[in-house]
């Protein structure tokens, strides 16, 4: 914390965040995808809880804003690597993980923005126990619901009703790495590596361990998926509070992608 007051020139507060985000083109009634970083932006005065206030402020319930709020701990033991679990603990993991909770299961890795985010009061939250989305705003239950299990970032998924609606991506402070939306290209393609996947969930009041195909994702190439976006169409980073910020067409995103990606075949 104090390395960040010392880099902060000035107080960021609720309203001066709200100034950069008017500035970098938000406004009232637009859909956004939110990617965030906390430290990025300085020293906030209120934390999250500024970030998230001034977030809805700008784009009011006119609009919507959604994060994703995945819980990528819900996983099968086996794919564990930070750190690895021994093979005969596999099992008694998967009978004894608690299922997926959309209101109390906490976010892994995704910030504390997101963490502060999913809780408030009228956020939503989508059904899938790995790759959820959290919402708040005018679309949002048409955004998330009947999140597929299988296939969860493609079609019929809260990604593609995000590119339908003509959403806008924010990038506060983070790099196209983080960037979600790239997957929905990713179902568009021809290259397709299919894998199975396992989380807990509730099943008819019980907690059952449900297996469901899934895409190989490839987000090593999501950074320069992202630097060859920005110098194609002219994006320019700008700065809320101290952060970087990229703020763009989420569908002309995902087309560029498709497109990078076939490229690539």
């Amino acid at each position: 914390m104090k390395h960040i007051v010392q880099a902060t020139d000035h107080p960021r507060t609720k309203d001066t965040l709200k100034e950069d985000l008017r500035r970098l083109g938000i406004t009232q009634g637009m859909t956004i995808i939110v990617h965030s970083s906390l430290s990025s932006l300085g020293w906030v005065n209120g934390g999250s809880i500024a970030v998230v206030q001034a977030l809805m402020e700008t784009v009011t319930e006119e609009g919507t804003i959604v994060m994703p709020s995945q819980s990528v701990d819900l996983s099968d033991p086996s794919e564990w690597g930070n750190p690895a679990v021994p093979k005969e603990w596999w099992e008694t993991i998967r009978e004894t993980m608690p299922a997926y909770d959309p209101a109390h299961t906490p976010t892994s890795g995704m910030g504390q923005i997101v963490e502060t985010f999913r809780t408030y009061s009228g956020v939503r939250r989508s059904s899938h126990p790995m790759y959820s989305f959290a919402a708040w705003g005018k679309d949002s239950e048409d955004l998330l619901r009947d999140h597929p299990l299988e296939f969860s970032l493609g079609e019929n998924s809260p990604l593609e009703r995000l590119y339908k609606k003509h959403a806008f991506v924010l990038l506060l402070g983070v790099g196209f790495g983080n960037n979600t939306s790239f997957h929905l290209a990713e179902y568009r393609i021809p290259f397709r590596n299919v894998i199975q996947k396992g989380s807990p969930v509730m099943d008819a009041g019980k907690r059952v361990w449900k297996t469901y195909k899934e895409l190989e994702f490839r987000e090593e190439l999501f950074e320069k998926i992202g630097e060859a976006f920005i110098e194609a169409k002219g994006i320019k980073a700008e700065k809320i509070g101290s952060a970087l910020a990229y703020f763009f067409s989420m569908p002309k995103a995902v087309d560029f992608a498709e497109t990078y990606l076939k490229a690539l075949q």
